[in-house]
């Protein structure tokens, strides 16, 4: 439901889920922090155009995931207590497509990444990142063109990275718990969350949503391991780019998925692990966030291991479009005359692309009343958050 006009809660209390509980394979909700309409639908009553410089700045901060899963906290415990899964079933950067140099920007990645982490933190179960159409700057991965799909390849767009890197955060256990550790004070420009599996301190994710080539906004998080635990040396794989606004030169361990139309959907390049090595005196492992910048750290190789795929698999590609060319043709004659007539002049003009178009008897027949079933396919990017518990 809208939360604008009505709350999910308005749906639970009238009984929905005890009436149709065996059916009900999950509970769903639909968010978008902001929206682009004004600017994909001028003049239909969407309000001025927003800027997106304007607002950019409100999604580089922790707090940005935190008011969005918000009003929903209490219907994640209602899922848990009918033992039904709880998704947010559609979100992005901004409904209607997204915002051109937000949307498909590294700080994109890094809201997205904050804020999958944070409702694994608040126990939901899955998120689907929607895809558009090519024009559709949010898109987690954007095909080529129709007729240039066998001269060039696919753009991945920032948000994908943040799916991948949810993804090895959380590890393939399916029994990881993750905690908003509230870091330096609960400073919302650099958030952290520790995650755990089987009652062990797995890993540490550490954002800075600054932007500094200087390095003089980098930090060094601390991570004090108690009961003697220290481990000798940490691995740590960065999420990188020079700037927030960067769209295409950004790494995930070092590899990256390519610029616009340059990727087959796999890494380029080597994987780059860091090692770094920790105080086992003070129990205190180093780390260096840089500006801007997301840390992944492995506190044991079982943890590293479990974040890695055992296994991929590479597929052909089977079909291609013709370079240069439409891949339909048409009736010119027909094409001349089927166009541009209203509903109460059509059956007037004989020729047409429909099949009986043409056909005289029409021309004394009283239009028949008909019904149409719009089916609209969503299509998207999941974030497997896994089971989360608090």
């Amino acid at each position: 439901p809208s939360g604008t006009h009505w709350s999910p809660e308005m749906v639970w209390d009238t009984g929905f889920i005890t009436a149709y509980q065996p059916q009900l394979g999950a509970l769903s909700v639909e968010h978008y922090p902001m929206d682009n309409c004004a600017e994909a639908f001028p003049d239909s009553g969407f309000g001025p155009i927003i800027n997106p410089q304007d607002v950019f700045a409100s999604y580089l901060t922790h707090a940005s995931g935190i008011n969005i899963v918000q009003p929903y906290l209490n219907t994640a415990n209602i899922a848990q207590q009918v033992g039904k899964p709880f998704l947010m079933f559609e979100t992005n950067t901004a409904s209607c497509g997204g915002f051109a140099g937000l949307s498909d920007s590294f700080g994109a990645a890094l809201w997205a990444l904050d804020y999958g982490l944070q409702m694994a933190y608040s126990n939901f179960s899955g998120a689907l990142l929607h895809v558009g159409g090519e024009s559709d700057t949010y898109n987690p991965f954007t095909p080529p063109p129709t007729n240039q799909s066998t001269t060039k390849q696919w753009t991945v767009g920032p948000v994908f990275y943040a799916a991948v890197a949810v993804a090895e955060t959380l590890g393939k256990s399916n029994t990881s718990q993750i905690l908003d550790i509230q870091a330096n004070g609960n400073n919302m420009y650099t958030p952290g969350y520790a995650v755990y599996d089987g009652g062990n301190l797995d890993r540490v994710a550490l954002f800075n949503y600054m932007t500094d080539p200087s390095g003089a906004n980098d930090y060094t998080a601390s991570i004090s391991v108690t009961g003697g635990d220290t481990p000798a040396q940490v691995s740590v794989k960065y999420l990188l780019a020079l700037s927030v606004s960067e769209k295409f030169n950004i790494t995930w361990a070092g590899q990256t998925l390519g610029g616009q139309f340059e990727s087959d959907g796999r890494f380029q390049g080597s994987e780059s692990v860091s090692t770094v090595p920790c105080d086992q005196t003070a129990g205190t492992c180093n780390i260096n966030v840089p500006a801007p910048g997301f840390a992944l750290v492995f506190l044991n190789s079982n943890a590293l291991s479990d974040s890695e795929p055992s296994a991929t698999n590479t597929f052909p590609t089977t079909v291609a479009t013709k370079p240069g060319h439409q891949t339909f043709s048409v009736d010119p004659a027909a094409l001349a005359t089927s166009n541009g007539h209203s509903g109460s002049d059509r059956q007037n003009h004989t020729a047409g692309t429909s099949k009986g178009s043409s056909d005289a008897r029409k021309q004394a027949d009283v239009l028949p009343r008909m019904a149409g079933l719009l089916v609209a396919m969503l299509t998207g990017s999941i974030i497997l958050l896994g089971t989360i518990h608090r």
